[in-house]
């Protein structure tokens, strides 16, 4: 028997699912319940708040990381703890180049390992990459469904407000960097190091050439481009996911 995790509050008893998806926002986890069926909501616990439900026949576990890479390393060590094995992050992200615009999809296929949780693991030579399977079904699932995608390499950090961000930005701008969030690479070294099979498809709400505040307002809002991309992201993941059982 396997006991209740002391963060997330879930115990294999609880669920069987070996498919996740992690939103960073608690709030959003509400969004993906409208695309499932037979709902199970397992409350909250700090920034953790959980539910179950089946996608096709496909029991789906989604639980929310919260804020940055140290609470999103605990969700990835205690959902293994309880059977979990593959975890698809839908997230927000700020683009880094021009061409990308709101609410357009980025599929991160590594990731800068530009944070301190995963430095506290593994040597920063360790990569931070994506499960190459559950990206081909990302890809794929994207093109059939007419998304706006991208598939590429995105950079993690830690904070919005440093002294330097533009300098940061526009360096790593310059290396071909898609995009920027708080949580893929460590995610994915985490997941990696425990054998599981990770992925991230990140809904752009920030251009490369707007504002921060701006941005994360807006999206606040549920101005109509970055609402339009969370739900695609949700969708693109469960339809991934879905391909994947089949294919197990």
């Amino acid at each position: 028997m396997t006991q209740l995790q002391p963060h997330i509050r879930l115990s294999r008893e609880m669920t069987h699912a070996r498919y996740a998806l992690l939103p960073g926002d608690p709030k959003r986890v509400e969004h993906v319940a409208r695309f499932l069926e037979n709902v199970e909501d397992f409350g909250s616990n700090r920034e953790y708040r959980a539910l179950r439900g089946w996608f096709r026949g496909v029991e789906v576990l989604v639980m929310s990381t919260g804020m940055g890479g140290p609470s999103t390393a605990i969700a990835v060590e205690e959902l293994r703890q309880i059977g979990v094995t593959n975890l698809i992050r839908i997230g927000s992200c700020g683009a880094m180049q021009n061409h990308i615009r709101l609410g357009d999809l980025v599929i991160a296929t590594a990731a800068v390992r530009d944070e301190g949780t995963s430095a506290m693991y593994v040597d920063k030579g360790y990569p931070a990459c994506a499960d190459i399977g559950l990206v081909h079904h990302l890809i794929q699932q994207a093109k059939r469904l007419g998304y706006a995608s991208h598939s590429g390499y995105v950079r993690s950090h830690d904070s919005f407000y440093t002294d330097r961000e533009d300098e940061i930005n526009q360096f790593w701008s310059g290396k071909g960097i898609l995009a920027a969030d708080m949580e893929t690479a460590p995610l994915m070294v985490v997941g990696a190091l425990r054998g599981l099979r990770i992925a991230s498809v990140l809904n752009v709400v920030v251009e490369h050439s707007g504002s921060l505040e701006e941005g994360i307002n807006n999206y606040q809002q549920q101005e109509h481009s970055c609402q339009q991309g969370e739900s695609r992201e949700i969708l693109l993941a469960l339809e991934a996911l879905y391909l994947d059982s089949q294919e197990q």
